[in-house]
């Protein structure tokens, strides 16, 4: 799910992530007992008493015995959770591409003096295991990703890892369930808890300021191989519904059982809602591909000014798309003037596009 910065990311993105396949099984977690920092922490331990701890995921349960300090993240978002909560990995997966050490403009003050992560890569045929395996990892997460059953045991072969969630779709774990499950492995998990609510206490403002959003229908969507649409379980989708927005009554049903997929034209209803957010990496040129195509410039969300562009190469695109605990003010602060002049119920406004 990698990409250089200029090409088209989040296509890429999409590319590799139907690749991967998942299975079910169960498997546990082994001890390390490395007492290198490698990355290292911004601050003291939680403490030993938080030890042994069992987090439950798509292939079992993975136990923690001892408080990690060699943290690798093959997970594409899991590093702002670790971070968030005053770790730092020896190693992240890259994604977005451009940033030192994988970690986001909206994370960087989190890394304070601390060595920055090495950078791991996966172009859709699973983690780097040696690569991984050559930073002496005491715990590995994956859980906003999409690992098969012999990624999983290939990996836990030499360190404790904590998998995607069973209950949902791969790539489709709540940014607040992942920030919890990585609070429970860090042994921190009322200090998850404290980033959990005071993240959503943002969100939850921002979505006061605008009562015109509860009830109004929304969708994400990008022009990935003709029309991509993002369904519920999709994070970017998410972003919507946590202000208030109701997602398509039939989205799910017309994607199946999957964070998205592209639709025929005879489904572009699905875009025609109260705004519809796409996520492109050419305003200009890509807004201008979709106007001609007929199936979709004549829909009333067109005619009616209710698009909302974001500019997938910059980073308020990359913050749209990453969906964490840190990069979600960052995101909520650029997107919902956007969201707001998109349903004001005035044709002649003009959604704007950020600068980053």
């Amino acid at each position: 799910m990698f990409r250089s910065r200029r090409a088209p990311r989040l296509a890429a993105a999409l590319a590799s992530a139907l690749l991967l396949l998942s299975a079910a099984t169960a498997c546990g977690g082994d001890e390390s007992g490395s007492d290198d920092t490698g990355a290292g922490s911004r601050e003291g331990a939680s403490g030993e008493s938080a030890f042994p701890v069992t987090v439950p995921h798509k292939y079992g349960s993975t136990t923690i015995t001892s408080e990690p300090k060699r943290i690798v993240t093959v997970g594409l978002t899991d590093q702002d959770a670790v971070l968030a909560l005053g770790k730092v990995p020896v190693g992240t997966t890259e994604w977005l591409g451009g940033y030192k050490g994988a970690i986001g403009p909206w994370a960087e003050d989190e890394l304070g003096g601390a060595e920055v992560p090495t950078v791991l890569k996966d172009t859709g045929t699973g983690p780097q295991v040696e690569k991984i395996a050559s930073l002496a990892p005491d715990l590995i997460l994956a859980v906003y990703g999409g690992l098969t059953k012999d990624q999983y045991e290939s990996l836990s072969k030499f360190a404790p890892v904590v998998a995607q969630p069973e209950e949902y779709n791969d790539y489709g774990v709540p940014w607040q369930e992942l920030t919890e499950k990585v609070g429970q492995a860090l042994g921190k998990p009322e200090e998850a808890a404290k980033v959990v609510e005071d993240t959503e206490a943002q969100i939850e403002a921002a979505a006061a300021e605008h009562p015109e959003f509860k009830g109004a229908r929304a969708v994400m969507a990008t022009p990935y191989e003709g029309m991509f649409v993002f369904g519920s379980q999709d994070a970017r989708s998410r972003i919507l519904t946590d202000l208030g927005f109701a997602l398509p009554e039939d989205l799910d049903e017309a994607i199946g059982d999957q964070f998205g997929a592209n639709i025929s034209k005879e489904r572009t209803d699905l875009l025609d809602q109260d705004a519809v957010v796409w996520i492109v990496g050419d305003v200009t040129k890509d807004s201008g591909k979709l106007h001609k195509d007929a199936s979709y410039r004549d829909l009333a969300v067109v005619k009616e000014g209710r698009e909302v562009f974001v500019n997938e190469a910059s980073d308020y695109g990359n913050a749209t798309s990453f969906v964490s605990a840190l990069s979600l003010p960052y995101v909520i602060e650029r997107l919902v003037p956007q969201l707001a002049a998109a349903v004001d119920g005035k044709t002649d406004t003009k959604v704007q596009q950020p600068a980053s």
